[in-house]
């Protein structure tokens, strides 16, 4: 049987893969990515065959890498952060039956995860993550997803926050949050985590609407509780007040 195992790698640093992801890249044959996740890792696995597509190619990038899979070659699929968070874990999971797959799915480090470290602690207590991406799901919906999260006092990871033609996507969540939040909640970005660039930022709801961020850029919107301590984001779990 054909076996594809399917991998996130975090950021795009060999520091920021897990052991299992190391493991599983330093044992493969072929690793299939979109382009820029494939020049990412390449410098680290410079023997390896690269099998890449860009950018709006997902479901023939997932196939690439089912067809390409047997039992003579090893063959993985990359994806930034984890797999299974906004990533191809679930189209290769959809697919895997016209090839009679076997996959394997091996975690990574999401944004929400290697930027919230970055900031602080801001993601101690319960918190959403919403994609402001309405390239597969409409607006409509992530509207009333944001309006849930603003309205459940969740501290809020936005992923995809921005890009050319979202430019005004971020203002309008922002815009919700401040229906039911104060102006000066504690809100942070981190962009461009793990790479050259690598920047963090503390603001309040507020300016935060008047923020330009991009695609490379996750925002994280705090609670009523979230507080900044000596620079750090942090949202008490509640342990000091047991």
């Amino acid at each position: 049987m054909k076996k594809l195992t399917v991998i996130g790698i975090g950021a795009g640093n060999y520091d920021g893969l897990t052991v299992a992801a190391a493991r599983a890249l330093e044992a493969a044959d072929v690793i299939v990515g979109y382009t820029v996740y494939c020049d990412l890792m390449k410098p680290y696995f410079p023997d390896k065959e690269w099998i890449s597509t860009p950018m709006m190619r997902e479901i023939e990038r997932c196939r690439l890498a089912l067809e390409t899979a047997d039992d003579e070659k090893k063959t993985v699929m990359i994806c930034s952060g984890d797999a299974g968070v906004y990533g191809m874990a679930s189209p290769v999971l959809e697919l895997a039956p016209e090839y009679r797959a076997e996959i394997e799915i091996i975690p990574g480090v999401t944004a929400a995860c290697s930027g919230a470290a970055l900031l602080g602690s801001p993601l101690t207590a319960d918190f959403a993550a919403i994609s402001l991406s309405d390239l597969l799901t409409p607006w409509e919906v992530i509207e009333k997803r944001l309006r849930a999260a603003a309205e459940g006092d969740f501290c809020t990871v936005l992923y995809n926050p921005s890009s050319k033609k979202r430019a005004d996507y971020l203002r309008a969540a922002c815009e919700i949050f401040l229906a039911v939040r104060a102006p000066e909640t504690v809100c942070g970005i981190a962009r461009s985590i793990g790479r050259e660039g690598e920047e963090t930022k503390l603001m309040t709801l507020s300016e935060l609407k008047e923020y330009e961020a991009d695609m490379f850029t996750t925002v994280f919107i705090g609670n009523s509780s979230t507080v900044v301590i000596d620079g750090k984001m942090v949202t008490p779990r509640g342990y000091r007040n047991v």
